[in-house]
C-alpha cells in the first residue's frame, strides 16, 4: 500500500480503514485483519506506557515502537499496510530542521512510509511543505489534537460557525501544503463531510461521524482492553475482562494444583 493508493481508493468510494498498532503481536493482529493502513499513534504513550497524556512521548519511542510493528507483518511487502508514524510533541513544533531530522530518523530506521503532525499554524505548514520537498509524506490532523490538550480539553471541536469556518480553511491549507490524507477527530458529522466533499484528498474520521472517506480507530479501544473508553469508540468486545477471567481461571487452577499435588 503506497499514500497515493488512499487517493486512488477515495476516488473510487472505497472506505479507508486505519487501526493503531504499537508492538509485533497488535500488528499481526491488525494486518491480518485487513486494514489498509497501520498508525504507530502516540498514543501508545496511554495505551502501552501508562500515561495519562500523549506528550511525554519521545521520538526515540515512536522509532522503538515502530520498528517493533514492522517485525510484526507477515504478509509480502507489496501487500502490507501502510505504516505511518505520529511525530510526537516538540519533534516539529521546534523548527523545520529538527522536523526534518526527527521524520527522517523514523522514516530511515523502520518501514514507516509517513509521519502524521497536529494542527495547521503557520510554523506547521511550512514544516509540511519542506517534508514533502524532502520526500517524506504527511498525515494531517485537525479537531481534536491530543497534543494541544491543555489548551483543548479532550472534548468536541468545531461546535461553533467561527470553529467550523476556521477547520475548513486548516483542511484546505493542508492540503495545498502537501498532504497525503487528514484525520478530522471529534468534529460534527455534517462539518466533517463537508471537508470531505471539499478536498481530493483522503479525510478520516475518529468521532467524526460516517461521512468521512475512511475511519481510525485505536485498536485497543476496539477491543475493549483500554481502561477508559473515547466516546466515539465503542468495544467490539469485552477485551479486558475476558482476558482477566481467562487469566484468573488460569491462575486458580494452578493453585489449586500446587496445594494439592498429585504423588
Amino acid at each position: 500500500m503506497l499514500t497515493t493508493d488512499l487517493v486512488r481508493l477515495k476516488e473510487l468510494g472505497t472506505p479507508i480503514i486505519v487501526l493503531t498498532a504499537w508492538d509485533a503481536i497488535s500488528a499481526s493482529i491488525v494486518e491480518a485483519s485487513g486494514a489498509d493502513v497501520v498508525l504507530v499513534g502516540d498514543s501508545l504513550g496511554m495505551v502501552v506506557l501508562g500515561h495519562t497524556t500523549t506528550l511525554p512521548v519521545t521520538i526515540d519511542q515512536i522509532i522503538h515502537h515502530t520498528q517493533a510493528v514492522c517485525r510484526g507483518f507477515s504478509k509480502p511487502l507489496a501487500k502490507q499496510p501502510l505504516v505511518i508514524a505520529d511525530l510526537p510533541f516538540l519533534s516539529y513544533q521546534c523548527g523545520e530542521d529538527k522536523a526534518v531530522e526527527a521524520a527522517g530518523s523514523i522514516l530511515k530506521n523502520s518501514c514507516a512510509s509517513g509521519v502524521k503532525i497536529e494542527g495547521a499554524e503557520p510554523e506547521t505548514l511550512l514544516v509540511i511543505e519542506r517534508f514533502v520537498r524532502m520526500g517524506i509524506p504527511v498525515m494531517g490532523h485537525l479537531g481534536l489534537t491530543p497534543q494541544s490538550v491543555h489548551l483543548l480539553g479532550y472534548k468536541s471541536q468545531a461546535r461553533d460557525k467561527e470553529s467550523q469556518g476556521k477547520i475548513f480553511q486548516d483542511s484546505k491549507k493542508l492540503q495545498s501544503s502537501g498532504c497525503f490524507a487528514i484525520v478530522l477527530e471529534h468534529i460534527p458529522e455534517e462539518i466533517a463531510g463537508q471537508i470531505k466533499k471539499n478536498l481530493k484528498i483522503p479525510v478520516i474520521g475518529i468521532g467524526a461521524g460516517n461521512q468521512c472517506d475512511g475511519q481510525v480507530r485505536v485498536t485497543a479501544d476496539l477491543l475493549g482492553l483500554s481502561n477508559k473508553q473515547p466516546p466515539f469508540a465503542k468495544p467490539l468486545i469485552s477485551g479486558r475482562e475476558l482476558c482477566i477471567n481467562a487469566l484468573k481461571s488460569w491462575v486458580q487452577k494452578h493453585q489449586r494444583n500446587e496445594q494439592n499435588p498429585t504423588t
